[in-house]
């Protein structure tokens, strides 16, 4: 702590603390940035997004993951490559996300868009949840049908949590940046405690005790659905729902051909795509190989956890130096980056670290730690490009069709890694090709640069659609029955329909 004196214009002086003053702004500065998202956008919201990203998808989905390697291979005995292509076909229900997109934004239940579908998630989190835990020797296929329902639930619930924030984002849209900060910061945080607790647990519980554990984090996102501030929709004529959803449908066509929108979404399903998804392959390795690291549960959990002190830095430092820049340059380069980066696992691989004298535990911590922030530095801007992509009016279903579209580029990642797994002859015991599949991985995630053209150039908060596009209250104006207006569509496709 230093104290130094300053002279006031007076002739005074005053002692300044410098050190208690960089401490208040280290420790307060973040509690005022929520406050003021809590006063700008509703506690409720704030609320939400922390425990659907922070503690159902960040902790639970972080436990979920390691947990979930493990039951594939000590549970089920399953070959990597095998893996990678089952748990992929849980990430379907992410790939029809325009489904429960539509669903939140024209089917309100009970006077309400988005609170019931909370509960919905929740509950079926719980049920899929519980039926894995408590079930023995549970066929490999069933196990598989029960994963793909937790996941849907939690892609019912992320949806909606996405159409509340691509909704204010259109409201608010100096705040969009803040707004995906702390939703990557939540999840970020909520990674790094579940992965810290994901190896410990695994050893003391096993995976099917962790899958019984993460019916709390469902149960939470019931809380959310009961608690979260909607206006009431009185008097829906369901009736209606099928001409809601044929205009939806339509207003997402009309939408989709429009070159704003289609080419970046182009261009993120091919970035993802061609990044191919070989973890399984490594994850045997570390775990079971007699001359890889051999790494415990405990170990996994560990490493993984201070992976996520990447995450968070990516986060924080695009936050804090890069939200202002253009998209197309940050794309570049944080591209390259993530292909330099895969370097990392090649070096761990060929065991070339332990010829410089660098352990596997301390070079795999820094290898994780770099991959999660590049990884994350990469992502975030295309975050911020999706939300600003939704006309106004059916915010949660063209966000889910952006993102079911980037989970689309991410299944394909996955069965395509696990495509060269198989070819490459890399099993549970055999591991002799696996610094080719790395090499090969880290040669494909240069590729997405050839159609960068497809990225807009513009800033990352001025950047916006057309407002033919739009709708006509994108500005942000009008009351509360404009809103719930919005939220059905009629804006949109009147928009639409005019041109």
């Amino acid at each position: 702590m230093v104290v130094e004196e300053q002279n006031l214009e007076n002739g005074g002086s005053v002692h300044v603390v410098k050190g208690e003053s960089y401490f208040r702004n280290v420790v307060w500065g973040p509690v005022r940035w929520l406050k003021m998202l809590a006063r700008e956008l509703h506690w409720s919201f704030v609320f939400g997004v922390v425990s659907l990203y922070g503690i159902n998808q960040g902790l639970g989905g972080s436990l979920g993951r390691v947990a979930t390697e493990y039951y594939m291979k000590d549970v089920q005995k399953v070959q990597p490559s095998e893996s990678q292509a089952l748990t992929a076909i849980t990430k379907i229900p992410w790939i029809i996300k325009p489904i429960w997109g539509i669903l939140t934004d024209v089917l309100p239940m009970f006077g309400f868009h988005r609170r019931p579908y909370f509960i919905l998630a929740g509950v079926l989190g719980v049920v899929s949840l519980l039926f894995i835990s408590i079930h023995s020797n549970l066929h490999l296929y069933l196990a598989l049908f029960w994963m793909t329902i937790s996941s849907a639930a939690m892609a019912i619930a992320d949806v909606t949590i996405d159409a509340c924030t691509a909704y204010n984002s259109i409201k608010h849209p100096s705040l969009a940046s803040d707004m995906q900060s702390l939703c990557s910061l939540s999840s970020s945080i909520g990674a790094l405690v579940g992965y810290f607790m994901s190896g410990i647990l695994v050893h003391l519980v096993g995976p099917k005790g962790v899958f019984g554990l993460l019916t709390f984090p469902f149960a939470l996102v019931s809380v959310v659905g009961v608690v979260f501030s909607e206006s009431h929709v009185p008097g829906f004529s369901y009736k209606q729902v099928n001409q809601k959803f044929a205009d939806a449908g339509k207003a997402m066509w009309r939408t989709m051909k429009c070159s704003d929108v289609w080419r970046p979404s182009l261009y993120m399903y091919i970035s993802l795509a061609l990044s191919l998804n070989i973890h399984e392959g490594l994850f045997y390795w570390f775990t079971d190989a007699k001359d890889g690291p051999l790494f415990a549960q405990e170990t996994v959990g560990f490493i993984l956890s201070i992976g996520s002190i990447g995450s968070i830095l990516g986060a924080t430092l695009y936050q804090l130096v890069l939200k202002d820049h253009p998209f197309r340059g940050l794309c570049l380069w944080t591209q390259l980056l993530y292909a330099l980066s895969g370097m990392l696992d090649l070096i761990l691989v060929l065991r070339l670290n332990l010829k410089f004298g660098l352990p596997d535990y301390l070079f795999i911590v820094v290898d994780e730690v770099v991959s999660q922030m590049i990884g994350r530095l990469k992502w975030m801007p295309l975050l911020v490009l999706t939300s600003k992509l939704c006309p106004h009016g059916i915010e949660g279903t063209f966000f889910a069709l952006l993102m079911s579209i980037d989970n689309a580029g991410v299944m394909t990642s996955s069965w395509l890694g696990g495509v060269l797994l198989h070819v490459l002859k890399v099993t549970r015991t055999e591991f002799g090709n696996l610094w080719l599949a790395v090499l090969l991985r880290n040669v494909m995630r240069v590729s997405p640069l050839f159609v960068l053209f497809l990225v807009p150039k513009g800033d990352q908060n001025t950047f916006k659609l057309p407002d033919e596009i739009m709708g006509e209250d994108s500005d942000g104006e009008g009351d509360e029955k404009e809103e719930t207006r919005n939220l059905e569509l009629a804006s949109l496709v009147q928009s639409v329909d005019r041109r």
